[in-house]
């Protein structure tokens, strides 16, 4: 979510021509605009199409950026479990503690 928030603040506040005229977002947890009209919509991925390629697009983003990271900390595996809550990413995880880069909303 931190990412979501960094990018749509950028684009928003960075921009005089992107002006979005709602924003739907995908779950129940965000911390609304008021500047802004959003709607917060449960699976919505099944439910929108703009949504469904947005977690797309993020997922993409993602993986690649943990691709990244791995370079980083091949210890943790992460070209392979993409931080993910895997087995062996908990091993590595208890073998060589935390590291900025791991999800907050997981639990290992």
């Amino acid at each position: 979510m931190g990412a979501f928030l960094r990018k749509i603040s950028w684009l928003i506040l960075g921009s005089k021509s992107i002006r979005p005229e709602h924003i739907l977002i995908d779950g129940n947890r965000f911390i609304p605009y008021n500047f802004i009209p959003n709607t917060c919509v449960v699976k919505g991925d099944a439910k929108y199409m703009s949504i469904a390629a947005a977690s797309i697009l993020a997922k993409t983003y993602r993986d690649e950026y943990m691709e990244k990271l791995h370079l980083e900390y091949p210890q943790y595996s992460w070209d392979t479990n993409m931080g993910y809550p895997t087995a062996a990413h908990k091993k590595a995880l208890r073998e060589f503690g935390e590291t900025p880069y791991q999800r907050k909303t997981f639990k290992y």
